[in-house]
């Protein structure tokens, strides 16, 4: 396989001089480019390194049956995964560098659906009209950069948009070049760690005391969509053993109106797919989390509160969302395949749902507590610690646990290891 280049994705029947502007600019600086039609209007198109009928292809369908019979979003979906197989496929032969996309609704859609496609840390960036909205739906749990076009993108570059468009070439080419500094390159040995600022000095001494074992700690803050990276990058090998301190996200999965929903399906469930050690606390279920205090729903307002910030309150959960929590919870860590305890810090669960705190509720935590001694399988850890979670006797245990799974998980490997096979003396063949 040849040089890597950057992949431009674009549909070409309204975006044909916005993806050729983007393919020189990248070319001027030193990289090669190649261009994706995503589109359906028509073509084929000259520029188009891979066509429509290519992308469609690789989805299952044809152009001619997406045009026909395939509703809207259906056809968008299809041409978005077509692609995202493509760009896998070069990414796995070595011969992707990065991959820019450019559009309207259309084309954003498209685009991120591809890219999420790909692994994190392979560079994607948009350039979007709709880059200034709510973009959740379109990033989720990846690592996609989003660029606002600030001019309509029609009619091909104008003085305000060939300006953005040159700007995202270079992005697109920095990030293609840059290296992980060396010292972060490593990528064994690695604990996942789950956050919040209510949570954050439990998880700095947690992650202090896993340090100093030897391991290495990467944070995700529970705002739905760093857990769900999370959870990916579980499933992609990266990490050895999960202290989930903080799983908040659970209720912006059961109850959609929290802010940091809508989350990944599945939470909590990774580790125990693939049989990694893992610790779960709850931290920050004592509350959900809205905007600014005028976007609570008003059937919560009369709730305690926390006004954590001009454009974050929290509302105190009840007993019964708790006791759903713990129930859908204890489902999950039934099924997993590898060591899991739940360690429950008695006296609260976040800074503010602590002693003297306005969320502090030991009632409403009950209902979690009390699900979970009737669902969770006997054989599963569970201890209730008199101390709140911040505290650093329950931060030191919560990671001594996880510890101690890691090394009876690896005293079992060399014992797996030690051991010759069966029917052999251990001893070599000459």
């Amino acid at each position: 396989m040849g040089s890597r280049s950057i992949a431009v994705l674009a549909t070409l029947d309204t975006k044909m001089e916005e993806a050729t502007y983007l393919k020189r600019a990248i070319e001027k600086l030193g990289m090669p480019a190649m261009v994706f039609d995503v589109g359906l209007g028509g073509g084929p198109h000259g520029l188009a390194s891979v066509s429509a009928e290519e992308v469609a292809n690789s989805g299952g369908s044809s152009v001619t049956e997406l045009r026909s019979s395939h509703p809207r979003d259906s056809a968008m979906r299809i041409m978005g995964e077509g692609a995202g197989r493509l760009l896998k496929a070069r990414h796995e032969q070595g011969a992707l560098a990065g991959t820019i996309g450019v559009g309207g609704n259309q084309g954003t859609a498209i685009a991120s659906i591809a890219m999420r496609m790909l692994p994190i840390g392979v560079p994607k960036l948009i350039i979007s009209t709709v880059a200034s909205g709510n973009v959740r739906a379109y990033v989720g749990e990846c690592d996609i950069a989003m660029m606002f076009s600030v001019g309509d993108l029609l009619g091909g570059p104008n003085p305000v948009t060939a300006n953005i468009l040159a700007k995202g070439a270079a992005a697109i080419v920095g990030m293609a070049r840059a290296e992980a500094p060396s010292d972060q390159a490593q990528t064994s040995n690695l604990i996942a760690i789950t956050a919040f600022g209510n949570t954050h000095r439990a998880v700095l001494l947690a992650m202090q005391r896993l340090a100093e074992a030897g391991w290495r700690v990467v944070p995700f803050h529970a705002s739905g969509a760093c857990g769900s990276a999370m959870e990916r990058l579980v499933e992609e090998g990266a990490f050895e053993g999960v202290l989930d301190l903080t799983i908040h996200e659970l209720l912006g999965e059961l109850y959609p109106e929290d802010i940091y929903a809508p989350v990944r399906q599945g939470r909590l469930t990774a580790a125990g797919r693939l049989g990694i050690p893992q610790v779960v606390v709850p931290g920050g279920l004592e509350y959900f989390c809205f905007g600014a205090p005028q976007t609570v729903p008003r059937e919560l307002r009369a709730r305690p509160t926390h006004y954590h910030n001009p454009y974050n309150t929290n509302v105190r959960t009840s007993y019964e969302e708790l006791y759903r929590v713990g129930t859908v919870l204890a489902d999950r860590l039934n099924s997993a395949r590898g060591p899991v305890a739940v360690l429950i810090p008695v006296l609260g669960w976040s800074e503010v749902g602590s002693p003297g705190g306005v969320l502090h509720d030991p009632r409403a935590n009950a209902g979690f507590v009390e699900a979970l001694r009737k669902h969770l399988d006997p054989k599963i850890t569970l201890q209730e610690v008199k101390a709140s979670i911040n505290e650093p006797a329950f931060a030191k245990r919560a990671a001594d646990v996880l510890l101690a799974f890691l090394d009876c998980k690896s005293a079992k490997l060399l014992a797996t290891s030690a051991v010759p096979a069966r029917g052999t003396t251990g001893k070599s063949k000459k």
